[in-house]
């Protein structure tokens, strides 16, 4: 009796704690937050880039006007969520301010293609280095290695998995750390934002769109020719490699074809990003859940090689940009934490009381 009666104390105890933790969500903030978030000045700042970078590509812009609208409905709606946020300043209105900027990341990635189809394109750099480097195409020979339905789903599973990961572990921020989630969700939009300026300016295209152009045959034999402003005008790819009836594989090929344009391949933000995301769990001391996503994340930075999205050069750059975007981040969004003294304090108490 005496041990049903504890159970039962406890499970009520919970369930008060879990109605408090629900309410402070929705709880008024003494002291809300009057100007723009550090994420919405991060997309900002990048609109500014682009902005001016498209003032001086403006006649060779392919839907400039387009751009230009779409640009000015990102902020109507970045001014409508902030007004919201002033009518009922909670964590709920805040998080979803946030997370609208974070959403907004999959319509700037195409964005990118519109700006750097301008430039010269310098694929035939990259795949010489990667010959130099390896003294063949990995890329081209990675999927032949191993052609087989389990190894291609695997691949497949671990690309797929990349935007499942970064919402498990900003939702996770929100929900289980809400005190370091705006450091947090700061550290994964400007990681983003720092590759898109990378690929305006190093128009690379990666391997399914590049051998393509050129034909397989010929990169086969060291042949890398500049190809120029060829992908201004042309968007071919080669077919993905691997078990095509594949779940995950179809599931790839969907995205590709909802999003893909030959742009953003060095270096591979997927690589990056995916490490950023991985430290971002290993610094909540939750290592068991870094360990359950250990496994997408190493089988996605295979992948960015074996469908032939990203040079081996890509990766390897993305795995140490990210590593370095990870720290120097952290070290700038610091008196975040600050910030969100009260929410840590409230944290930890209801951490002990559990």
């Amino acid at each position: 009796m005496a041990v049903k009666a504890y159970h039962k104390v406890q499970c009520s105890n919970l369930k008060v704690q879990s109605n408090t933790v629900i309410k402070d969500y929705f709880k008024i903030e003494k002291n809300p937050k009057k100007g723009l978030l550090p994420q919405e000045w991060v997309m900002l700042g990048y609109m500014a880039v682009t902005v001016i970078t498209m003032l001086f590509t403006y006649t060779k812009l392919v839907n400039p006007e387009e751009m230009l609208w779409g640009r000015l409905r990102v902020l109507a709606m970045t001014a409508a969520l902030w007004a919201v946020y002033r009518m009922a300043p909670c964590r709920i209105t805040k998080i979803v301010r946030i997370m609208a900027q974070i959403a907004l990341l999959a319509w700037w990635y195409p964005d990118t293609y519109e700006i750097n189809r301008m430039f010269p394109n310098l694929d035939h750099l990259f795949a010489g280095w990667e010959q130099d480097l390896f003294g063949c195409q990995p890329a081209l020979l990675f999927a032949k290695a191993m052609p087989w339905a389990v190894v291609s789903e695997l691949m497949s599973m671990g690309y797929f998995m990349y935007y499942p990961m970064i919402a498990v572990i900003v939702l996770y921020y929100f929900f289980c750390r809400y005190y370091e989630a705006e450091r947090a969700s700061f550290v994964v939009l400007a990681s983003f934002f720092i590759y898109y300026v990378i690929y305006i300016f190093v128009p690379v295209v990666g391997p399914t769109f590049y051998f393509d152009a050129v034909g397989v045959r010929d990169i086969a034999q060291g042949i890398f020719p500049a190809m120029g402003d060829y992908f201004n005008s042309h968007n071919n790819c080669l077919p993905t490699p691997g078990y095509t009836d594949g779940i995950f594989y179809q599931l790839v090929e969907d995205a590709k074809a909802a999003g893909e344009r030959p742009t953003a391949a060095f270096p591979s933000s997927h690589v990056g990003v995916s490490t950023v995301i991985m430290l971002l769990g290993w610094h909540t001391g939750k290592h068991k859940l870094v360990y359950a996503m250990l496994p997408f994340y190493i089988f996605l930075c295979l992948a960015t090689v074996y469908i032939q999205a990203h040079y081996l050069i890509d990766a390897v750059a993305g795995l140490v940009s990210g590593v370095v975007l990870y720290f120097a981040l952290m070290a700038v969004s610091k008196h975040m934490i600050k910030n969100n003294s009260s929410s840590r304090l409230g944290f930890r108490q209801r951490q002990i009381q559990i």
